[in-house]
């Protein structure tokens, strides 16, 4: 399938995103005012700030949609990328602000009992949002984006804020006025940690890092060619959802330079098939004579 029209269907990922927490966050808001949450109130403004975690992502697929130009000549796949690092901070950022709450919440223990509406609030959030996280997990996985993909992760980690502020809504209502704050910090600390994953992955493929298990997997199909004698080298990146490889390769000397096309042309024929790589360079060469 067309690298572009696959971007097209990752911007329905990040539009349910963005209307989710759009609507979360003003349902949240109101409820706490209302029920006198400062759980359900502090789940309202990370939804908020996930809005536009959501609108980098949005905006990222956009760009990455425009076609090759003058000074982009691979186009602006890596756009992906950096819409994943921009998502990454704003978890990072959510998360340290969570963990810093909840000590507050220690130290100046609160013994306020929120209303039973907002408990049931942010369980219904968390169903939601685990519903948004695997479509948008299943959506990543099909077209490879690795921005919808920290979206999705993104996703499952508020899933569990509002999961934690429902568990700690409970204990308030019968005492345990502890357990709002603590659960915060740990929902905190897997927030920071997710957003950390994303960060690394995303940064390690911007830095042109790929993974060896995938090369050894496409060198054995190149090897499964009877006229490939040996793969003398190969290399692999990623630019966004896309795979580009530089294969060098042993053949007969003797053939043609149309023979030697005929079985580059096989080779890439072969990758995108069963690796769906789009664009691969195999250069050929004669096999050294011994």
């Amino acid at each position: 399938m067309n690298p572009y029209d696959n971007l097209k269907k990752g911007e329905r990922g990040a539009w349910v995103s963005i209307i989710t927490y759009l609507a979360l966050a003003s349902i949240k808001l109101v409820i706490a005012t209302i029920g006198g949450s400062s759980a359900l109130r502090a789940d309202g403004i990370n939804n908020a700030t996930d809005v536009i975690a959501g609108i980098a992502v949005l905006i990222g697929l956009r760009i990455s949609r425009k076609p090759p130009d003058r000074d982009h000549h691979y186009g602006h796949f890596r756009a992906e990328l950096i819409a994943s690092l921009m998502a990454a901070f704003i978890m990072v950022t959510v998360g340290i602000q969570v963990i810093l709450d909840s000590f507050q919440t220690i130290i100046h223990s609160n013994d306020q009992q929120p209303s039973w509406m907002t408990a049931w609030t942010a369980l219904a959030s968390s169903i939601i949002l685990i519903g948004v996280y695997l479509f948008n997990l299943k959506l990543s996985k099909k077209i490879a984006s690795s921005s919808l993909f920290a979206a999705s992760q993104n996703n499952k980690s508020d899933a569990l804020v509002s999961f934690g502020a429902f568990i700690g809504i409970i204990g308030s209502q019968f005492g345990v006025y502890w357990l709002d704050p603590f659960i915060g910090l740990l929902v905190g600390i897997i927030i920071c940690k997710t957003a950390w994953e994303i960060f690394r992955n995303a940064s390690h493929t911007l830095t042109d890092g790929f993974d060896e298990d995938q090369i050894l997997e496409i060198c054995k199909t190149i090897r499964e060619d009877e006229e490939v004698l040996k793969v003398k080298d190969i290399k692999g990146r990623s630019h966004g959802n896309q795979t580009l490889l530089d294969i060098v390769i042993y053949v007969d000397p003797k053939i043609t330079v149309e023979h030697g096309h005929e079985i580059t042309d096989r080779i890439e024929a072969v990758l995108n098939k069963k690796h769906n790589v789009p664009h691969a360079h195999i250069h050929v060469e004669p096999n050294p004579i011994k």
